[in-house]
């Protein structure tokens, strides 16, 4: 039985440690947290939206970016101060313009076909991740907005998702706790939100049931691979750092996959993106009445929100270009609370657990799957802000080319006919 290491307990981690055991693989699990899912995958958006699939490799964005960029609590900001590693990121982002179209729909196709795997995995195992199947409603306040989305609705039907424009008035049907005045929105009914850290904390306890090996608060401090074997410098929390040989490796790093990829003699230009989050509790009923329960996407503040459960309300958003930097910052938390005292004003703001992620997002914003340089080094990375939206199908096609690696290695057998 090959032995595979897994070097990140995230949400990708944990699906492909999932698949791989499930394939019958010997599977390590290896994070530097005590827990599954303690950093990007801790208090995201929520959504599992493939309606949100559209790439963000188009011109309106380097618009949006340039006009934002000295506006503190801008949707979208970027550090102007200079980097070889962010400017490097800009010129490839711009080169992958031209595959706007073409990425989109291959996100969307994605998308849907990860909702198979990750549902069956939550029944299987018995999740609850506080999964609401109400679907998403994207909200615009103009008409160029509103045009642009119509646009992106004909790119995610070619990619299989029915997603229809709705008027004001059945925006306000579909959630009647939204305030405010809007042109319009559209729909997508088969989308759906859950709790991220609730799932990857579940399926990492299930894991271990399959046989998986949980090496928590442990460090990878050097990666290397000949093409047969994997070798990785690991330290724990007692200090000592020991040396551990895999048949196979598999880098689901988030933001730090950067450096091991680069050991490993692969370039995986994934840039941070900060994104920040508001878990809003919902202390009294009026709070709890006044919250909605459809998920949303607001496309000019770039917010969207999820229910989790009766008691707990999350908003989160925004793009921030400032490096490997996780610190919160109350001028970027600050507009979404406004934001909710705005839209929802029922809601009582009083108790509200602010939050800052790290997106792994690679220049073209689709995820890295698949073999490095030695053939026993995979990637399972670089999903940006749909990590929770294709963690599913990834895993579950990461799981299956390291399988075909093993099948082309295994000796040829010979079948001695009788005569």
């Amino acid at each position: 039985m090959q032995h595979i290491a897994v070097i990140g307990a995230g949400i990708t981690g944990v699906t492909t440690a999932y698949a791989l055991a499930q394939q019958g693989f010997q599977v390590t699990l290896i994070d530097k947290n005590r827990y599954a899912g303690m950093e990007t995958s801790y208090a995201n958006g929520g959504q599992l939206s493939a309606s949100n699939a559209e790439v963000w490799n188009h011109p309106s964005t380097l618009i949006k970016g340039l006009k934002w960029m000295f506006t503190p609590d801008a949707p979208l900001l970027m550090n102007p101060l200079p980097t070889w590693h962010k400017f490097s990121w800009l010129a490839e982002f711009v080169a992958a313009l031209p595959k706007y179209r073409d990425n989109t729909i291959a996100t969307t196709k994605l998308a849907i076909e990860a909702r198979q795997h990750l549902f069956a995995w939550a029944q299987s195992e018995g999740i609850d991740f506080k999964h609401e199947r109400r679907g998403i409603l994207h909200i615009y306040r103009d008409k160029k907005g509103f045009d642009h989305a119509a646009n992106v609705t004909q790119l995610l039907a070619q990619g299989g998702l029915e997603r229809r424009a709705v008027t004001p008035d059945e925006m306000r049907a579909i959630e009647p706790t939204l305030a405010g005045q809007y042109y319009g929105g559209f729909y997508t009914e088969s989308d759906s939100t859950g709790d991220i850290h609730l799932f990857t904390h579940g399926l990492s306890q299930a894991c271990e049931r399959l046989g998986v090996r949980f090496l928590r608060g442990t460090q990878v401090l050097r990666a290397q691979a000949d093409g047969r074997t994997s070798t990785l410098l690991l330290q724990g929390e007692e200090g000592a750092a020991q040396q551990a040989q895999f048949d196979a490796v598999v880098v689901c790093a988030g933001v730090w996959g950067r450096s091991l990829a680069a050991q490993l003699g692969d370039r995986l230009n994934i840039y941070p993106v900060k994104g920040y989050s508001i878990t809003v509790h919902l202390q009294d009923e009026t709070s709890q009445q006044a919250a909605p329960w459809v998920s949303l996407l607001d496309d000019e503040t770039k917010l969207v929100t999820s229910r989790l459960g009766a008691d707990r309300f999350r908003v989160a958003g925004t793009a921030e270009f400032n490096g490997m930097n996780q610190n919160i910052r109350a001028d970027r938390i600050r507009p979404l609370i406004q934001w909710v005292n705005q839209c929802f004003p029922g809601v009582s703001t009083r108790r509200v657990e602010p939050w800052a992620g790290l997106r792994p997002m690679l220049p073209n914003m689709m995820p890295r799957v698949g073999q490095g340089r030695c053939a026993n080094v995979f990637y399972n990375t670089g999903h940006g802000h749909l990590g929770w939206t294709l963690s599913a199908i990834t895993g579950h096609q990461i799981a299956a080319q390291v399988q075909q690696h093993f099948a082309k290695r295994a000796p040829a057998v010979t079948l001695a006919l009788q005569a």
